[in-house]
């Protein structure tokens, strides 16, 4: 038992770790779209960009909620410490879901679009900005008693960091938006994003910068892991490997490449989650509460990962067969609106 007491965390570590990063990219590019969808010229551009969502960006939201029914079975401590301390970024990052959800669907039926319109832009803009938010508090630290319970204050999460998180956090959602929409689209729409996703792969690697800097000098466990052998040589490899891969974005949309620029961002999301998991590790809570202080019994975990072991390929195979089925450019005469 003291094996799996040991064991199961770190694995369900592992799939919370998938399920998040999951949702980051697909929602990600969603809600990039969505922000972008503010900046557009005229109604038939937005509507080709709406209609680009249209049958990928509800499935895309599912994994933000089976990562929180995860959380919540696997870590209870840890979900209901976050919710108290996050109250605040998580309404808002809920509210801003669900007004978009309701601004997308009522704009099809609308006769004036504009309100719906920005009601969608604005849902997205929000619901990122509550997750960069959520994100740089917790990387903070969230301030607890010696059971784990949460006894800071209603804005502990408001702080420079944790907006400094939340500004780079929209940059990589445009960014991914842009990529994406670089796939999707053709004439001068494609290139005005492969403009914005310049312009976004730019304000992102400096928000990167800035946070690889400020984080060892403002935050302790983060400077004594980061400094320490071997986590030194791993964090010294992966800033140059960011550059390096930005670099490779930057070629690609110069050289007008369709397909190229959306796999470079992935690149550097997955290179940006390598990074954060290896500082939190292994802590859900930095630097108060670990996976193994947090996590449920392992007979709740073992039955747990039957389930999940049933549903990860169905809902990867339903994600796949999604993007099959509507891969391909949209076009005007695609947009009914």
């Amino acid at each position: 038992m003291d094996t799996l007491d040991y064991f199961l965390p770190q694995v369900w570590f592992a799939i919370l770790a998938l399920f998040l990063f999951l949702y980051v990219m697909l929602d990600g590019f969603d809600l990039g779209v969505g922000i972008l969808s503010l900046t557009s010229s005229s109604e038939e551009r937005r509507g080709i960009l709406m209609t680009s969502l249209g049958n990928v960006w509800d499935a895309n939201e599912t994994w933000l909620v089976i990562m929180g029914g995860s959380l919540f079975g696997a870590f209870p401590l840890a979900y209901g410490t976050i919710l108290n301390a996050l109250y605040m970024p998580i309404w808002l990052m809920i509210f801003g879901l669900i007004f978009r959800a309701v601004a997308f669907e009522f704009r099809e039926h609308a006769q004036r679009k504009f309100l719906w319109n920005v009601a969608f832009g604005a849902g997205s803009f929000a619901a990122a900005l509550g997750q960069g938010f959520a994100l740089g508090a917790v990387l903070s630290g969230i301030q607890v008693d010696a059971e784990g319970h949460f006894i800071g204050s209603t804005w502990d999460w408001l702080s420079w960091q944790s907006v400094l998180m939340a500004l780079t956090l929209i940059q990589g959602y445009v960014l991914i938006g842009s990529t994406y929409l670089i796939m999707k689209t053709e004439g001068a729409l494609q290139e005005t994003h492969y403009r914005t996703a310049k312009l976004a792969a730019i304000t992102t690697l400096i928000g990167a910068v800035l946070i690889t800097i400020t984080t060892p000098v403002f935050i302790d466990y983060a400077r004594d892991r980061l400094f320490q052998p071997p986590q030194i040589y791993i964090f010294a490899v992966i800033p140059l490997l960011g550059v390096w891969f930005i670099w490779q974005l930057i070629q690609s949309l110069n050289a007008k490449a369709e397909r190229a620029p959306f796999v470079w961002t992935i690149l550097i999301f997955v290179l940006t989650f390598l990074g954060l998991a290896l500082i939190v590790f292994p802590y859900i809570i930095p630097t108060e509460i670990t996976i193994y202080d947090a996590a449920a019994a392992p007979s709740s975990l073992v039955f747990m990962i039957v389930f999940i072991g049933f549903l990860i390929p169905i809902m990867l195979a339903y994600n796949i067969y999604q993007y099959v089925v509507f891969r391909g450019k949209v076009t005007g005469e695609n947009y009914g609106g």
